[in-house]
């Protein structure tokens, strides 16, 4: 049975209802996250605004705190939940290397051997033009493809994403292109609702001061709660408070993504300062937060629910049968080349000696019409002045270049080839 395209993801994203919500590998800590917001709003309802209620000039009007906290909190949760269940931006992987970029370069070849052997290269680099200025993009080995402008490879998700920000741990999910306008409505949506919870906090301890008519230390033992809410709250809104703080500048000066690779993010505003880099994607202040929070977020490249289709390969060209074959080689065994090798040798070994006795009989042929002293000083190595051909065994050396292909060094078929015999005749011969 076919299998559907969440069913065989690479990534390392976990998804639910049948490819409908996709998460990050880390979406337990959601748990965490959703636990640090309904716990102390419902500790809120219970102890605080339930008391309010009846605390205003119109004896209802205190009903308003306790519906404001409960439909915020709501508020809050669906923003975490468009956050860490929906595709960030993930840029399909490609199956196989970009075809058009697949060469042998000569000029980057490795000399082994003795022989210089051109090794499969990829340019790691590309330029392309951004509002008129170039920016450098750089191939993903692992997704084998060219990072968009403003794209980087997520180390946790194991995917690409366009307008990579950040992986956040609390919302357990790559903030990137589609994303991150929710992310940014979540933490500052959770930012007010500390406020609001630290202001009726706040606002009680007075009502119960001016009931008891004592001091704030008095009051604040009547309702231990609150006193535990503002501290809380206190202490997050220096978390989401300072991160939405940030973000507003990062939105404001477009670097939501420039802090990896040539994009405006937290990672890219870091690089670009280091660097002195101009911002190529700055359209000034107004049209920055347009971009971010007017437009239409674009549709998700991934069809996680369609089912895989079989991959047709097409035709290998001549021309590229070569460069197949040595990536085709690569990663295999390559001792059974070897051996193949050390055959070859043997053969042209054999073809050697059998030249050299043919050599002989041919001489013995030609001595047999003169003496037979002369016979016998021609095929006497000592009497022709000159030593018997000898074949020299070496090391062989095979060559395995970075592709994987195994091939026959040059000094394998130097060494195997044989020394001919030297044969002076004498001068009775020559007559």
């Amino acid at each position: 049975m076919a299998k559907r395209v969440y069913e065989a993801w690479k990534g390392s994203n976990k998804f639910i209802l049948g490819g409908r919500l996709i998460f990050g590998p880390d979406a337990r800590s959601l748990i965490v996250t959703l636990a640090l917001i309904i716990v102390p709003m419902i500790i809120f309802c219970i102890f605080v605004a339930r008391h309010l209620r009846h605390e205003f000039s119109s004896y209802n009007a205190g009903y308003a705190v306790l519906v404001v906290a409960i439909g915020f909190t709501i508020y809050v949760l669906l923003l975490l939940f468009l956050t860490s269940a929906r595709d960030p931006g993930i840029v399909p992987r490609n199956a196989h290397p970009p075809e058009e970029v697949l060469r042998f370069d000569s000029s980057a070849s490795v000399e082994i051997g003795g022989r210089q052997t051109p090794s499969l290269q990829f340019p790691r680099t590309r330029d392309v033009l951004v509002n008129g200025v170039t920016v450098r993009v750089k191939y993903c080995d692992t997704c084998m493809l060219y990072r968009p402008p403003r794209c980087s490879h997520c180390s946790i998700c194991n995917n690409c994403v366009e307008r990579f920000d950040h992986h956040c741990p609390w919302v357990g999910q790559c903030i990137g292109m589609r994303n991150y306008r929710f992310f940014f409505m979540f933490v500052s949506s959770a930012t007010l609702l500390c406020i609001y919870v630290f202001a009726m906090s706040a606002f009680y301890i007075k009502v119960l001061m001016d009931e008891y008519r004592g001091p704030v230390w008095k009051a604040m033992k009547e309702s231990p709660a609150s006193v535990v809410l503002m501290a809380y709250c206190f202490i997050s809104l220096w978390f989401v408070g300072g991160l939405t703080g940030f973000h507003l500048y990062l939105i404001g000066t477009n670097q939501v993504s420039l802090m990896h690779h040539s994009h405006n993010t937290t990672y890219e505003n870091f690089r670009y300062r280091a660097e002195n880099r101009f911002n190529a994607y700055d359209l000034g202040c107004f049209s920055n937060f347009f971009e971010v929070f007017c437009t239409e977020v674009k549709p998700s490249r991934n069809n996680f629910r369609a089912f895989v289709q079989e991959e047709v390969h097409r035709p290998v060209l001549p021309s590229e049968r070569g460069a197949e074959s040595e990536i085709e080689d690569f990663g295999a065994n390559p001792r059974p080349k070897v051996e193949e090798d050390l055959d070859i040798g043997e053969d042209f070994l054999k073809i050697s000696q059998r030249r050299n006795i043919e050599l002989d009989q041919d001489v013995q042929s030609r001595g047999s019409n003169g003496t037979p002293e002369n016979s016998m000083m021609v095929d006497s190595p000592m009497a022709s002045g000159h030593r018997a051909p000898t074949i020299k065994s070496e090391n062989r050396h095979s060559s395995y270049v970075r592709s994987g292909s195994w091939e026959i060094a040059p000094e394998v078929l130097v060494n195997s080839t044989f020394t001919e015999r030297s044969y002076i005749p004498s001068s009775e011969t020559r007559l």
